[in-house]
């Protein structure tokens, strides 16, 4: 018997005595020690008021020994930005697919790998979708979050869930956690936006410290907007004016938080999260079809806690639990249908279970085991629908070696995935054990040069609409395979007087993936097969710096770009051999220009995204035109007594750029918006 099968049989008894474990610490929570009883002195003495020091850590992204890129709460102030899929365009790498107007979808894909590689974690927990493996970004907001960051390859940090590992890359949202000063045990937020387009989106929190171990915040925002915006619609040498109809959504977004500080007893953060939604789809536009009558209901809500406890000089535990509850509404008014109307209506149960240990023998030497298990179901209200159900198990062992001048981390991740359905066929169940390693190096001592290099060999399940969508499924799917090498440079450090901060990073990155899953025509139908294979080569650079002009007067400048050769390398014979895929330019950068006064902070961003083909064949009819897309931003903060006012005005597409993310879906011209947040 071999090792591979050896370390799946143990799977089960192992998770067991995971969770024995962590349920046995959380058990054995201990009170913190009492004060010392304070001495009497025969000296007048006066008692000083408590004062709080908070310092928080960020991770030295120029140390990691695989590419990450960060954006924090200070950064994305100081740029002006509000919406989370433009943060996440800052990154280089990444692509992000909008399909128009302000309630467009929007999903993230990471070096041409596709959005079902691309992992979201919202406060430590990985947010999944059975059914598309896609998660729509627009979902969430930026408005209380802390830090959003991008990690490629191997994840950030030690203690993390197995499902974290299962990913090529992950997108993190970090949200805001409440910082009480002494005497003040309550914070109160509040801010309204509005713009074009009808946009108006009040956005309401509040913090409260309940006890000197506990704490709690909620957060509620709503939104809405007719999404009614002029376009060019252009047909040979006939140009006309149109207007985006259909393009209106309404979101409603709570959330609740409860904090636990334990002190030896651990840390707990629980999290209560719901998100309703209806949207229009205003469908993709040409001279022939000028009507829009998809409508969209999404409803997404889950609730997860996790836990964190260092049990001694050498141990800490972690415990992850969360269910998620998603359901969704598509509706299509059109007389093609026998009854006037098309309706799907899917809803998801999720529950999801990690525990992980990690252990440090050593200064510089830790090694961490986290097992995770996810049961998964998917109904629908199709004819002799197949109602899946999933069962996920995985494994993850993780080693690393670090000191001043040499970082190694290695990584094997066993997963196991059983489907069952209620009627029709299902695929085997598959197993499937995946490496990852990546090294950091500083050549030269005291030079903050780094070399850093990393590989991993990772696949992504298909999806239930994979599967069992209609007639387009496909039982018979193996899973899609990628295989990811990176090697790069990092530098960070000041030169003189003349920059306090500067920032490199450049990396070459070659990835393969086999088995690609995509939707090819049959004798009468569209199936889903394995016929794809893709080479992606490409580089990314990226560079920050902090300049001072005068006094109090400074400059932040910020730049990256990113180069990619996606090629599909199928068929030789086929017509798209060695095209370009869709939807993935080969030059896009971005960059911005901050510059903070004492009166008011103006910031400049620009986007430029190159050419790009909706179709594999790299044709002129397919060809989707390059754009460059600028913003401007100005905003000041007034502190009144004990409350801060922050005032913020952005011109959005300054040049009013007419173009399409997604060929046919145009993208708003020029716009406004305006914001004022009051912190108390």
């Amino acid at each position: 018997m071999d090792v591979a099968n050896l370390f799946f049989m143990s799977r089960r008894r192992f998770t067991i005595m995971n969770m024995c474990f962590t349920v046995a610490c959380l058990a054995s929570f201990t009170a913190l020690p009492a004060q010392n009883d304070r001495q009497a002195d025969t000296v007048k003495s006066r008692q000083l008021p408590d004062v709080e020091v908070v310092v928080q850590s960020r991770t030295s992204v120029a140390r990691q020994a695989a590419p990450l890129q960060i954006l924090d709460h200070a950064a994305i102030s100081r740029l002006g930005i509000q919406e989370l899929s433009e943060a996440v365009r800052r990154f280089s790498g990444v692509t992000v697919k909008d399909y128009g107007g302000i309630g467009g979808l929007k999903t993230v894909s990471i070096r041409s790998l596709g959005a079902h590689h691309t992992a979201v974690v919202y406060d430590g927990v990985s947010i999944s979708d059975a059914q598309s493996g896609q998660v729509d970004i627009s979902r969430f907001t930026l408005d209380n979050v802390e830090m959003i960051s991008l990690s490629m390859g191997l994840p950030d940090g030690m203690l993390q869930t197995a499902r974290l590992h299962a990913s090529a890359g992950a997108l993190h949202i970090t949200t805001r956690k409440p910082r009480f000063v002494a005497g003040r045990p309550r914070l109160l937020s509040a801010k309204i936006k509005t713009g074009s387009f009808g946009l108006v989106h009040p956005v309401l929190s509040y913090a409260r410290k309940l006890h000197k171990n506990l704490s709690a915040s909620v957060y509620a925002d709503y939104m809405r907007a007719d999404g009614k915006y002029p376009h060019t619609l252009t047909n040979a040498t006939l140009i006309t004016r149109e207007m985006r109809i259909n393009s209106d959504i309404e979101t409603l977004r709570l959330e609740g938080n409860l904090y636990g500080d334990f002190g030896r007893g651990g840390n707990l953060e629980t999290k209560l999260y719901t998100f309703h939604s209806e949207r229009g789809l205003p469908g993709s536009v040409n001279f022939y079809n000028r009507t829009a009558t998809e409508r969209l209901w999404n409803d997404n809500t889950f609730a997860q806690a996790r836990y964190k406890n260092r049990c001694g000089e050498r141990f800490t535990l972690q415990a992850v639990a969360k269910y998620a509850y998603a359901w969704s509404r598509y509706r299509d008014v059109n007389d093609k249908y026998a009854a006037g109307y098309q309706e799907d209506r899917n809803t998801q149960h999720e529950y999801y279970g990690s525990a992980g240990v990690l252990y440090a023998p050593s200064d510089g030497l830790s090694a961490s085991l986290a097992a995770d298990y996810a049961h998964t179901r998917l109904r629908n209200n199709f004819l002799n629908a197949p109602q899946p159900r999933r069962h996920t198990s995985l494994t993850a062992f993780s080693v690393q070696y670090k000191n001043d001048r040499f970082t190694v981390s290695g990584n094997a991740l066993g997963t196991y995935i059983s489907d069952r359905v209620a009627s029709g066929d299902r695929p085997a169940d598959r197993r499937r054990l995946s490496p990852a390693v990546a090294i950091s190096w500083q050549p030269v001592g005291r030079s903050a040069l780094r070399v850093r290099a990393s590989y991993k060999d990772i696949f992504r399940i298909p999806t239930f609409a994979d599967l069992y969508y209609l007639r387009m499924g496909n039982t018979g799917l193996k899973p899609e395979k990628a295989r990811q090498f990176n090697a790069g440079l990092t530098w960070s450090g000041s030169v003189g007087s003349a920059v306090r901060y500067l920032s490199l990073s450049a990396d070459g990155y070659y990835n393969r993936v086999k088995d690609k899953i995509v939707a090819l025509p049959t004798l009468y139908i569209w199936r889903m097969m394995n016929m794809g294979e893709v080479e992606i080569k490409g580089a990314d650079v990226n560079l920050s710096a902090e300049i001072p002009l005068s006094g109090a007067i400074h400059t932040v400048i910020s730049g990256s770009y990113t180069y990619q050769h996606a090629i599909d390398i199928t068929n030789p014979g086929a017509k798209n051999y060695r095209h370009q895929i869709p939807y993935t330019p080969r030059h896009t950068g971005n960059g911005s220009v901050t510059i903070g006064t004492p009166w008011i902070n103006v910031s400049w961003l620009l986007t430029v995204v190159g050419e790009r083909y909706a179709l594999p064949q790299n044709t002129k009819a397919n060809r989707v035109d390059a754009y460059a897309e600028q913003s401007v931003s100005l905003n000041r903060t007034f502190q009144l007594r004990n409350a801060s006012v922050r005032l913020q005005g952005e011109v959005l597409n300054l040049a009013d750029t007419q173009y399409d993310v997604i060929q046919y879906y145009p993208m708003p011209g020029r716009s406004w918006r305006l914001s004022v947040a009051l912190d108390i």
